[in-house]
């Protein structure tokens, strides 16, 4: 199959500076082509302690960019991968699969639930809101260049959780969202929760969107991230996670890779896994 390297080179949806840097990293060496799209260069970074919308503008009009794309993409029959980048740029991702394939679900791999809106964030970065914004959960403001549907919460699981805000809670409550926490997947057999996961995912829908987030590992073994969240998963397990996922490859759309941050990075830790979890996903897309 054909895949495509669609880099999202922008940390507008985080006030730490660096993840913008990790697209031309990760694609610099990938065994195939690829493009990088950026956020506006001229474009100012609000990292203001008070700012609870930053950079939305910018941030719109680079997902309304990425959008085009993945969609364009998705229609001609490639498989994409997007690398990030913070984890807004997943909003495009997901929403060009749900409008190119239809009903799809969707498998958050997370330290974080990234399911905060304007109403509940308590910090104003955007990066805590896209699986909300694509499942639906308000953000509308966030997803005005997509003009399909939204993915059902019933069908979005998240897994490897440890950090969700108190009302972002209640949000997950109420949308009716499937969580496995790092202690599930320490405690159980990692093939198994994720089984569980497509399970949850799957049904009614016609395949998924997978989104990996490089924070679900614990900052000891992948420092090179933008907000590491203790008590993680180690990368054996993260590795383990992923070969769980590609053994469903024909029941996966597309995937996302995002918030390597290099300016945090420690002897290119980090850097190492995610290229190695990227050539795994290449590999086994290629191959469907």
């Amino acid at each position: 199959m054909d895949v495509q390297l669609i880099g999202a080179a922008s940390d507008l949806g985080v006030s730490v500076d660096g993840s913008r840097n990790a697209p031309q990293i990760l694609l610099a060496n990938a065994s195939v082509p690829s493009e990088i799209i950026s956020a506006d260069p001229e474009a100012v970074k609000s990292h203001a302690a008070d700012d609870m919308r930053k950079n939305e503008a910018e941030l719109n009009d680079l997902n309304s960019r990425l959008y085009r794309r993945l969609v364009s993409a998705k229609l001609h029959g490639a498989f994409p991968i997007l690398v990030g980048g913070d984890h807004a740029c997943a909003i495009p991702s997901v929403l060009s699969s749900e409008k190119a394939y239809g009903r799809i679900g969707v498998m958050w791999i997370d330290a974080h639930a990234d399911f905060n809106t304007f109403r509940t964030t308590e910090t104003g970065n955007i990066h805590g809101m896209p699986l909300a914004c694509a499942a639906g959960y308000e953000c509308e403001d966030l997803r005005g260049f997509h003009d399909g549907g939204t993915v059902d919460p019933s069908n979005v699981c998240i897994v490897g959780a440890r950090s969700i805000d108190r009302e972002e809670k209640e949000n997950l409550r109420k949308a009716g969202v499937t969580v496995y926490s790092t202690e599930d997947l320490r405690s159980g057999d990692i093939r198994e929760i994720i089984e569980k996961a497509f399970t949850v995912c799957l049904n009614g829908t016609g395949s998924v969107h997978v989104s990996f987030d490089l924070d679900v590992i614990d900052p000891v073994f992948a420092p090179g991230v933008s907000v590491p969240a203790a008590d993680g998963i180690n990368t054996e397990e993260a590795i383990s996670v992923i070969d769980a996922v590609t053994e469903r490859i024909d029941d996966i759309c597309s995937f996302d890779l995002v918030e390597l941050n290099p300016l945090r990075d420690k002897d290119r830790m980090t850097e190492r896994t995610a290229s190695e979890i990227l050539e795994k996903m290449i590999s086994a897309a290629a191959g469907k």
